[in-house]
């Protein structure tokens, strides 16, 4: 066997220390760090979960002085499973390398991170281990610290099925879009009845279905509004002036809280999904309001042509 070919399925420490540039930097290194989550990006990996094997190598700056014997000096073995801690509980993902790529990025912006090499596994997808490997640098110095782009604050606005029918739709979304925010409508599901199936994946999709059937119903009685169903669809409708209909299935399917998608709580769902904004209300019109929300609510009936 090659050296080229050993190193291709050796661990991740071999590769560095192979690779490793003329100036000698400090490894620090996770072995076998497993965990069991929902990732992956086909049918039967949704509502499961798996066993994926974490094998981290972050080469380090070595200190100008002595440890001294304190954590506070060095880049800790904490800040790696932090790393995958805090990538995982963001959303549920389907691929392996979303994930090695935000573990690595996250890992690199501690100062003395250099150069990261990163090893995802699915330990329980076959006979065998199945997985992703990827080196990540940092060119020169630490970055400096960029400052976030603003994220939009749209209004939140649930709109119940008399609403959906109601002559005064037009006139409210004049209202809503006068306000100068990106607008953001939710919707619940239709009156008629979904079907009810005993299998509780599948009746989650079919209760998240009937929502997105109903947005279309919407997007149908004004043709401002636009169904939209990722985050990045979100940010890039709202950044460009359109009003955006929710179609929740895969922000809430990828979801890590899980929130019910049950018709009787579809105000509540709708809240959830505006508390992801940071919003700090949202309008109710035409539904009757849950009992808790994750954010305030003010209710307005269907026979109000003024909101």
């Amino acid at each position: 066997m090659s050296s080229e070919t050993r190193l291709a399925f050796a661990h991740p420490s071999e590769r560095a220390a192979a690779t490793a540039p003329q100036c000698p930097l400090d490894r620090i290194s996770v072995r076998d760090h497993t965990v069991e989550v929902e990732i992956g990006a086909f049918q039967a990996e949704r509502g499961v979960t798996q066993r994926i094997c974490f094998n981290i190598v972050v080469e380090v700056q070595p200190l100008s002085g002595p440890v001294d014997d304190d954590v506070d000096r060095i880049l800790s073995y904490d800040k790696v499973t932090e790393a995958i801690q805090a990538e995982l509980g963001v959303e549920r993902l389907a691929l392996l390398e979303t994930l090695a790529e935000r573990v690595a990025e996250r890992i690199l912006l501690e100062p003395q991170a250099m150069r990261v090499f990163v090893r995802i596994e699915k330990l329980d997808r076959g006979p065998g281990a199945l997985g992703v490997e990827i080196v990540r640098a940092r060119d020169g110095a630490p970055p400096a610290e960029i400052a976030p782009e603003a994220a939009p604050h749209p209004e939140l606005v649930f709109l119940g099925n008399e609403a959906i029918a109601s002559v005064h739709l037009a006139g409210w979304l004049d209202q809503l879009l006068a306000l100068g925010r990106p607008l953001v409508l939710c919707v619940g599901a239709s009156d008629v009845s979904a079907p009810r199936v005993a299998h509780r994946m599948a009746q989650r999709r079919i209760d998240l279905l009937a929502i997105e059937q109903n947005a279309w119903v919407l997007a149908a009685r004004d043709s401002r509004c636009v169904v939209v169903e990722t985050r990045t669809e979100l940010d890039w409708a709202m950044k460009n002036g359109q009003t955006c209909v929710w179609a929740p299935s895969k922000i809430v399917l990828d979801s890590v809280d899980t929130p019910s998608a049950q018709p009787r709580d579809a105000v509540a769902l709708a809240a959830w999904f505006a508390a992801t904004f940071d919003a700090q209300k949202m309008l109710v019109i035409g539904a009757p309001l849950p009992d808790a929300a994750s954010v305030p609510l003010r209710a307005v009936g269907v026979d109000n042509d003024t909101l």
